[in-house]
């Protein structure tokens, strides 16, 4: 089992409405609104005389009325490519390129700790009392790449690269450390764009994602929207089941000895345990500002197995072009039910014999205490460049 995270889950306010097109992508490509003005009747007049020598002259006026011409112009809509129910229409590639910066950290105390023995020196330490910071940061590039095979049903593969540093710091003792680089996640899934008309959109996708030795996990991605003047707000709701390679999920450092017993420690959410579901819904707002700008907004509870939370992401795209979009985003935990939580404490030896005074063990896990967590705190802020061709 490798101890470190075992799924970050990275997982509103009513915008200002002006009243021109609604931010929708539709299933016709790109659609068009007409805006027609008329110039003023021009009426020109030519008079024609005619003199007949001897006769009285006679003055004949003939008049000619030009026509009322209508100019008409036609302004392109865009098919915005940062809007939350983006998907490529038929025949068209997309390609989402995602780099963020995670951070995650609570403070902890350790209660009710046993005592541990340390193998060989036979000194024992009671560690009730202790009190520590787990912190964890992550550099992750994401790619998801997409084709469509028609303007509503989409096919998306995926794939992460991650540069992790898990930490504990220790109010008694030197932290300790473990960074873990690579490939981390790939992943494949379907796209569904079931409804898209003048007031309604909606999208279902089912994906699947493998994260390296720690769970394979189904997720299920429902969205619906109602499109008003510039804005399209929606609801959304999203299910993982979640298949875990080990028995035990929480946080822990390995291979690392700076401070002796500490560097064995692992936080266990749950143990015992082969999978689990994670749930999500929330309300968003997506709206243009004008023809190359738009912001979105979110507001997001969940259910992770061993916490509950509360999110809000907001985002500023810029898309100069049709092709090209660039989208700069932030997320924050405004509520976690892990605040006041006690988690169990485990020892991890990867010589069972050494441990012999202690009899009770999950695999290479030794239990000794429960720990108190508190000022519990995820943020993400990334930027992503879109491309549709």
């Amino acid at each position: 089992m490798k101890k470190q995270m075992s799924l970050f889950v990275w997982a509103v306010a009513v915008f200002g409405m002006a009243p021109v097109m609604a931010a929708t992508n539709t299933s016709s490509n790109y659609q068009r609104y007409t805006t027609r003005y008329s110039t003023p009747t021009t009426t020109r007049t030519q008079q024609y005389r005619q003199y007949d020598a001897g006769r009285n002259t006679t003055t004949t006026r003939t008049v000619r009325q030009s026509r009322t011409e209508t100019v008409s112009r036609t302004v392109r809509r865009k098919y915005y490519l940062a809007h939350p129910f983006f998907q490529p229409l038929g025949g068209k590639f997309g390609s989402v390129t995602d780099l963020s910066y995670n951070m995650n950290s609570y403070d902890f105390s350790l209660e009710s700790a046993g005592v541990l023995y340390d193998v060989p020196s036979g000194a024992a330490l009671t560690l009730s009392g202790t009190e520590g910071k787990w912190k964890g940061k992550q550099l992750s590039i994401k790619e998801d790449f997409s084709y469509g095979f028609t303007d509503k049903l989409a096919v998306i593969a995926m794939l992460r690269y991650d540069h992790s540093d898990y930490r504990f710091k220790w109010s008694n003792g030197p932290d300790d450390t473990m960074k873990d680089d690579g490939l981390n996640m790939f992943g494949i899934g379907g796209q569904w764009r079931f409804a898209d008309n003048e007031k309604w959109i909606g999208t279902a996708s089912l994906y699947f994602e493998h994260q390296k030795d720690i769970a394979n996990s189904f997720i299920l991605d429902l969205k619906a929207g109602y499109k008003v003047s510039r804005s399209t707000i929606y609801g959304l709701a999203r299910g993982w089941f979640v298949d875990f390679d080990g028995d035990a999920y929480g946080n822990g450092v390995e291979g690392n000895d700076a401070n002796g017993l500490f560097s064995k420690m692992f936080l266990a959410y749950d143990t015992n345990v082969s999978s689990t579901f994670y749930a999500e819904g929330g309300l968003g707002v997506f709206s243009v500002l004008d023809e190359d700008w738009t912001m979105n907004l979110e507001a997001i509870l969940g259910y992770y197995d061993w916490h509950n939370q509360g999110s809000i992401k907001g985002a500023i795209g810029w898309q100069p072009n049709d092709w090209f979009a660039l989208n700069l985003y932030a997320r924050t935990v405004f509520y976690d039910s892990a605040n006041d939580k006690k988690v169990d404490i485990y020892y991890y030896r990867d010589n069972l014999a050494l441990d012999a005074a202690l009899t009770q063990r999950i695999g290479g896990l030794v239990p000794f205490g429960t720990a108190k967590l508190d000022n519990y705190s995820e943020t993400t802020i990334g930027v992503q460049a879109i491309f549709q061709f």
